[in-house]
């Protein structure tokens, strides 16, 4: 019984690792995507912005609430990317968090 509930234990906090590794990845991949937007906005605190970014995706679940700004923020800002255009920024950035994460 024991090694029963040790191998639950185990990965109760593995699901808790992956979770929290989804988590920063995600996180990574906003800050990068801010910077990226900040620098074409011409924002004088890129980083700033991108942590306005990051901030943006506790709106809802999803990234879409992330989309929505970035794609509203460049619309006043004059600048054209369209929100497929961003999504699509959004999955190339994706590898680079992840191995940023996994690099520490």
């Amino acid at each position: 019984m024991s090694n029963m509930n040790d191998r639950e234990k185990a990965f109760e906090n593995k699901y808790a690792h992956d979770q929290e590794t989804k988590f920063k990845i995600v996180a990574r991949r906003n800050k990068l995507l801010g910077q990226w937007a900040g620098a074409l906005l011409g924002k004088a605190d890129i980083d700033a912005y991108a942590k306005e970014v990051v901030a943006s995706d506790f709106d809802e679940p999803g990234e879409e609430d992330v989309v929505r700004k970035v794609t509203a923020d460049f619309a006043a800002g004059g600048i054209s990317h369209s929100a497929e255009d961003i999504r699509n920024k959004m999955m190339e950035l994706l590898p680079v968090a992840t191995d940023q994460i996994d690099k520490g």
